[in-house]
């Protein structure tokens, strides 16, 4: 039983990620149909454009650019006369035909970087350069915030990554996170589009935030900003930071906060359009309907869970735990898929793990104590990352549950640690499956037999 269920999880993992697949999803938005170039609900006459320019970030940056290629094909690319820069995780670094791929960041970092800097330079370069027959086209998705940075004068990169690290320490949600890197960036906040001089602007996005926020999702910089200085400084007067925050980003923020900074744009203009094109309830979609081919009664608790992994959960388990003993509020075989991205926070010196792995070891010590036969829960990064770590996430059952206790591994003493990383190593419940080229945040699943 307990292969059977970690296969069907397999099966329905693959499905929900297949289906935000970056080609498939530009493929599946991006035409060229009779002398028009149609971008979702968006038509714009061929002949009336002169140049196409591509500029962007994230860890979708590669296949999304490569079916931007692809569709145009090469004599369109040639006439006109197509240019870009994107800047993408190290290992995707390259040229495509026009388009420039910018290596800006290793796979196990999430801070900004002096290449993405630069790559970051040259699309503001390329945006300022465009005039109002031509269009620019951006793309976006996941870690695109970390990918892009353009600090503002008188604030480094060096700082700009201490402030980031600092609250993502603390727990900061991405939301928080973005909101301080907004007011540090020249691009961020709608800023990139303000720079804009192109006819039109068209960013594609994949969705990696909660409620997709077009201000949030790579800290929107082709998007209206609904944060303010204020809102900045609030989150980085946090007590548990405070007194670390570099000198010259507390001093930026405060003077954004009084008015001596203009704030980030409240209105753009109509040409400037935002397309999601994926997000995490596409891929629970997707997760859903594969398990009910499984023959699993399906509880889609949808694509907004946040709040600390360890009591999120407890949550989760208590109501696998439910469906079990009392069939509430399904009948078993059941399948429990939750989307989103919880947080860790209070991390103990020398821990290791992700907010994957953190709350499947929460799940599993929570369950511990009422066995886990006929239960399997599985949490991962649809990244494949989780954390500073090579595992996008965790499972655990009760061969799981049975390698822990030959080993003497105690469940509460790992989490006291922030130890869940080790602890998956030596039960052998880390899901490695490398970058996956995309990011709708986590998909958990959880089996009731």
């Amino acid at each position: 039983m307990s292969f059977k269920m970690q296969a069907d999880a397999r099966l329905i993992w693959e499905a929900g990620l297949g289906a935000v697949d970056p080609e498939r999803l530009a493929t599946g938005a991006v035409s060229v149909v009779a002398g028009k170039l149609i971008i979702g609900a968006h038509s714009f006459e061929l002949d009336a454009i002169e140049r196409i320019a591509v500029v962007g970030a994230g860890k979708a940056g590669r296949a999304m650019a490569e079916a931007i290629e692809s569709i145009l094909g090469p004599e369109l690319i040639a006439e006109k006369n197509l240019s870009g820069i994107v800047n993408v995780l190290d290992k995707d670094a390259g040229k495509l035909s026009r388009i420039v791929l910018n290596g800006s960041r290793p796979t196990a970092s999430a801070f900004p970087t002096p290449e993405g800097q630069a790559g970051t330079e040259s699309m503001l370069d390329i945006v300022k350069s465009l005039h109002d027959n031509d269009l620019a086209i951006c793309l976006l998705s996941g870690g695109g915030s970390a990918m892009m940075p353009a600090p503002v004068t008188g604030v480094s990169i060096d700082a700009k990554r201490k402030v980031t690290k600092l609250l993502s320490e603390a727990g900061a949600t991405i939301s928080q996170l973005n909101t301080v890197r907004k007011h540090l960036s020249r691009v961020k906040g709608g800023r990139l589009a303000e720079q804009c001089s192109a006819g039109a602007l068209v960013s594609l996005i994949i969705s990696d935030v909660v409620g997709d926020r077009l201000d949030t999702i790579a800290s929107g910089p082709t998007a209206v900003d609904k944060t303010s200085f204020a809102d900045a400084l609030r989150i980085v007067e946090n007590p548990a930071i405070f007194d670390r925050v570099p000198k010259e980003v507390l001093n930026h923020i405060t003077k954004g906060a009084n008015g001596a900074i203009q704030e980030t744009p409240k209105s753009l203009p109509p040409s400037i359009i935002n397309l999601v094109l994926g997000n995490n309830v596409v891929a629970l979609a997707a997760a859903e309907e594969q398990a009910s081919r499984l023959g699993y009664n399906v509880l889609n608790l949808g694509s907004r869970i946040e709040g600390e992994a360890r009591e999120v959960a407890v949550v989760l388990a208590a109501i696998a735990l439910s469906i079990k003993h009392e069939s509430k509020p399904l009948r078993p075989p059941v399948c429990i898929l939750a989307g989103g991205e919880t947080t860790v926070s209070g991390v103990a010196p020398g821990g290791k793990g992700g907010r994957n792995q953190e709350l499947v070891l929460a799940a599993l010590e929570h369950l511990s104590g009422w066995g886990m036969d006929g239960i399997l829960i599985w949490s991962a990064g649809t990244d494949g990352e989780d954390g500073p770590t090579d595992a996008a996430g965790a499972f655990a059952d009760e061969s799981i549950m049975n390698a822990a206790h030959r080993q003497g591994l105690i469940p509460q003493h790992y989490l006291a640690e922030s130890r869940s990383y080790d602890f998956f190593g030596k039960a052998a419940g880390h899901i490695k499956i490398g970058p996956t080229g995309t990011n709708v945040m986590d998909i958990c699943i959880i089996l009731v037999s």
